[in-house]
């Protein structure tokens, strides 16, 4: 093979590969705008199974495995009460779990319990009366790492700019439907 092809060969499959990555990053919400709004919740009164965390956020991902091997088919929830961009990586905290039920159904005692034998807390969120919520795409891993980086300031500008008083601060990723938001206070 001449050096010409071989280069030809290696440029092209580089540029293949610019264009996947480029093709995966726009999939994964590069180019999607965060829509905020207020009104009412996403979500009504909540179970959750929880655990507490105090650290850096991104130390989360072994909460989110450890409560999804439990019940795998569960929904995932957090709530984070500090802004990460306000307060140092150490001092933030939130609480990762599940959603057990959620409306006017109760949780089955067995599932309580089994969250409760692998030390995970049981907590009832009653349902707001308004919400700020943000939404944006959540495809990929990708996602996430994208929306840490544009959810949390596009609520924050949006909470700041109508004077609201809003806490605390779900994730974006993990209640349904890739909305997230704060709670509203009168």
């Amino acid at each position: 093979m001449s050096d010409l092809l071989l280069l030809g060969l290696i440029g092209g499959l580089t540029l293949l590969l610019l264009l996947t990555l480029l093709a995966f990053a726009g999939y994964s919400g590069l180019l999607a705008g965060v829509a905020v709004s207020a009104g009412s919740p996403p979500i009504r009164n909540v179970t959750v199974a929880y655990k507490f965390h105090m650290g850096p956020y991104g130390e989360t991902g072994r909460l989110f495995t450890e409560s999804c091997s439990i019940s795998p088919k569960l929904r995932s929830i957090a709530v984070y009460y500090d802004n990460p961009h306000m307060v140092p990586p150490d001092k933030c905290r939130c609480a990762v779990g599940r959603i057990l039920s959620e409306g006017e159904e109760s949780p089955s005692p067995e599932l309580i319990d089994l969250y409760q034998k692998f030390g995970f807390k049981v907590f009832s969120f009653p349902a707001p009366s308004h919400v700020v919520t943000a939404t944006f795409p959540y495809t990929t891993i990708l996602s996430i790492w994208l929306a840490t980086r544009r959810v949390h300031p596009a609520l924050d500008t949006y909470i700041k700019a109508r004077k609201l008083c809003a806490y605390p601060r779900p994730d974006p990723f993990h209640v349904p439907t890739g909305t997230a938001g704060r709670l509203l206070c009168a």
